[in-house]
């Protein structure tokens, strides 16, 4: 039986190759899957037909970097700099169990629907419970479970090897709906001989590689200390970039022109996360010459103890603004191209061929944006209103693979309500387990 949707008296903004906007047509789902996008005027009578006047839609959003569970600490290290912080927050972290990452991500997914984000590449600990999540959500997602490779007792989990057998098993029952890296931390902490196996394993799975990169210049000095080499080209040195899959180097804040050529020929993709670089007054460089070199630069909540929270609308308008602002330039991330790199880059970070373009054909990954609010009105170009006006809460429902996740700004898949009280109660419990820890650990 055909399962056919009629989203009738709609506007659609395809980020195709012209930038076509389609103005009160009719969107046509059957099976999953964009068949027809054309005039209202020839009516669909079905009884799943919607009326979507004053709506617009788009393809779905893509968290490309993120640490979804972090939400649980989110708003408990506050006004540090960057290196306490992270301090702060791996003492935090030290008291969390598989349950806790299983409500954390649910927490995660609930906002990320309600805030139109359809895939996200997940970068954290016990994978296996956020999979559980990503399953039950609908989401798509690309999981990577962080290792460090400093000895079993600087590993939350699992090891290396425990990880990859995670992503063999994922990788049998997941039925293509999730995709898998393996993970190691950072050039910065990672120790090189374990950077190495990390590559061997990636080529024996024909998997990829997530790691942070170049986060600060600090970490550029550490690297030319230790390897004469900065840290691009320390880990192109170790065949990091040159996978069977994609790589993603999320950051990448501090390089050179050297750097640049790397990541341009070896087809890096590059995460970019603003709102975590101004709230921890992490000083980085506009991405212009990344953007005019082709870099492909995507886009990142990272995670919500450092942002504070997963509005990826708010990452749209931010990367706009503090380029434009860095820059002096106004010209600069103009028109739909933070939309492009909110979506279409962000896809390839999450293996999802083919999305961030609304057209027949098309797997229906999209989101609809209720316009008819006062923030969002006069309407004199919709992707300025969308890169500039637009809130998370303003995505009124989500679709992905042509079902439901949220309808009339109620989730379908999740249960919010117990979310909710679980994410709250376990978040402090997280805390005190980590300092108390801590304190047995100073004290033995």
């Amino acid at each position: 039986m055909t399962n056919r949707i009629a989203l009738n008296n709609i506007d659609v903004v395809t980020l195709d190759d012209k930038g076509t906007i389609h103005r009160n047509v009719t969107l046509v789902v059957e099976n999953g899957i964009i068949t027809e996008i054309g005039d209202s005027a020839d009516g669909q009578i079905m009884s799943t037909a919607v009326d979507c006047t004053d709506k617009v839609a788009m393809p779905g959003l893509v968290n490309s970097h993120c640490h979804s569970p972090m939400n649980m600490v989110r708003g408990w290290a506050e006004d540090l700099p960057f290196v306490e912080w992270l301090e702060a927050i791996w003492v935090a972290e030290s008291g969390i169990t598989p349950d806790d990452v299983y409500w954390a991500a649910a927490l995660g997914a609930a906002e990320m629907i309600r805030s139109g984000t359809v895939a996200y590449n997940d970068k954290y600990f016990y994978m296996d419970r956020v999979a559980d999540v990503v399953q039950e959500s609908g989401l798509k997602a690309a999981l990577t479970w962080t290792v460090f490779g400093m000895g079993e007792d600087t590993e939350v989990g699992s090891g290396l090897d425990e990880t990859i057998d995670w992503i063999k098993e994922l990788d049998e029952t997941s039925q293509g709906r999730i995709k898998t890296y393996i993970g190691p931390h950072s050039p910065y902490l990672c120790p090189e001989n374990f950077l190495r196996k990390t590559v061997d394993l990636a080529h024996e799975l024909g998997k990829g590689i997530h790691l942070h990169v170049a986060e600060t210049q600090e970490q550029v000095d550490q690297s030319i200390a230790r390897y004469n080499l900065r840290p691009v080209q320390h880990l192109d040195s170790l065949g990091v970039f040159d996978l069977p899959d994609v790589t993603i180097a999320a950051h990448t804040l501090h390089i050179d022109e050297k750097d640049v050529e790397i990541l341009v020929n070896k087809n890096v993709i590059v995460p970019h996360c603003p709102i975590t670089y101004m709230k921890l007054a992490m000083p980085f460089p506009s991405i212009k010459k990344c953007v005019d070199a082709g870099v492909q630069i995507s886009l990142g909540t990272d995670g919500p103890g450092s942002n504070a929270d997963m509005d990826m609308f708010a990452v749209i308008r931010q990367t706009a603004l503090i380029h434009k602002y860095q820059t002096i330039d106004p010209a600069m991330i103009s028109g739909d191209t933070a939309l492009r790199m909110a979506t279409q880059t962000g896809a390839k970070a999450v293996g999802m061929s083919g999305h961030g373009m609304l057209k027949v054909g098309a797997a229906a990954d999209l989101i609809l944006i209720d316009m008819n609010a006062p923030h969002l009105r006069p309407v004199h170009s919709i992707v300025a209103n969308l890169v500039h006006c637009v809130k998370g809460s303003d995505v009124c429902d989500v679709m992905v693979d042509g079902n439901w996740l949220m309808r009339n700004r109620e989730l379908m898949t999740l249960d919010e309500e117990q979310i909710l009280y679980e994410a709250e109660k376990r978040a402090h419990d997280i805390v005190c387990r980590g300092q108390k820890q801590l304190r047995q650990y100073v004290h033995d």
